[in-house]
């Protein structure tokens, strides 16, 4: 009887041993092996799904730039998205985006103030960046006038005040360079820089393409009009900007609060972005693209120190 239990328990030992044996097996990857594959599978989750489809945007010339730039590096990151872009003003970008001729349309101002309430519900706002607003004169009258008060801007702006030496200048015609009723830069620069009032319209030197206005300014004496910062990154042959109340149209004078003519430049799209827009819109207000706006005439939100 003892033989028989003692076969029986060596039996049992076996049994276990081997199970050990098989469990040990199946668990036995190395565990630099399984952290490998984690890690491997991790980062290949991790990756950006790739972006491609097509994007058409329209809208403020002011800002115009700074998407066409974006559009520039989005592209080279996502080779097969197509980005079609166009300028013609923030009235003509909220409306073809609110009809839904384009994807993205660009403003300077607030839906509201260009389209009706119904149309204006329908759109989704993605505010971008600030943009500051600066008049600028030919350079002859910048040679004795370098900042104008507000009231001298107001009756500048309503052709009140109809030649430079009231305002201390040279004895030159006021020339004024306006833009159309479409235009948000029109907008901005009524009601910061002209406490609402409506300036006064010249028809035959009146344009919303702020490189032709810029042209217009330079090659007519006495001439005044304004124009985004982002288009006065680099010294322009005939053009000075003009101070408000002494103080310089700066993105520094922006920040703090200390220049008045600024407004958020808004990106809207009809209903939530979608697609390729969104992976447009998102890179547009990521901390990597950030860094080049500055550099382009604009100013960063997060750096604002005061809101509207």
């Amino acid at each position: 009887m003892k033989k028989y239990l003692s076969i029986l328990m060596v039996a049992a030992l076996l049994m276990i041993s081997t199970a050990c044996s098989s469990g040990t097996g199946a668990s036995s990857t190395p565990a630099s092996q399984t952290d490998s594959s984690t890690a491997a599978s991790e980062t290949a989750s991790s990756e950006p799904a790739a972006v491609s489809g097509s994007i058409t945007a329209s809208g403020s010339s002011a800002l115009y730039p700074l998407v066409k730039d974006a559009a520039d590096k989005f592209k080279q990151k996502n080779p097969d998205v197509s980005i079609t872009l166009n300028a013609g003003g923030s009235g003509t970008g909220l409306k073809q985006v609110a009809d839904g001729t384009v994807d993205i349309g660009n403003s300077d101002v607030e839906a509201e103030s260009k389209l009706t309430a119904d149309q204006a519900k329908t759109l989704v706002d993605h505010k971008v960046c600030v943009i500051t607003m600066a008049p600028i004169v030919s350079a002859d009258v910048k040679e004795k006038v370098s900042s104008l008060t507000t009231q001298q801007l107001i009756d500048i702006f309503t052709a009140k005040t109809t030649n430079w030496k009231d305002v201390g200048g040279p004895d030159e015609a006021i020339t004024l360079v306006t833009r159309p009723s479409t235009s948000g830069t029109r907008a901005l620069f009524k009601q910061y820089a002209l406490n609402g009032s409506e300036e006064a319209s010249n028809k035959s030197l009146e344009t919303d393409d702020s490189g032709t206005l810029l042209q217009t300014v330079a090659q007519h004496k006495g001439a005044i009009g304004y124009v985004a910062l982002s288009y006065l990154t680099k010294d322009i042959d005939g053009v000075k900007t003009m101070s408000i109340d002494g103080v310089e149209p700066t993105l520094e004078n922006t920040y703090s609060g200390k220049y008045k003519v600024w407004g958020y430049e808004h990106m809207y799209t009809k209903g939530e972005a979608g697609g390729a827009a969104k992976a447009f819109l998102d890179y547009m207000t990521s901390d990597e693209y950030g860094a080049v706006m500055e550099s382009l005439g604009y100013n960063t939100t997060s750096k604002m120190q005061v809101t509207r």
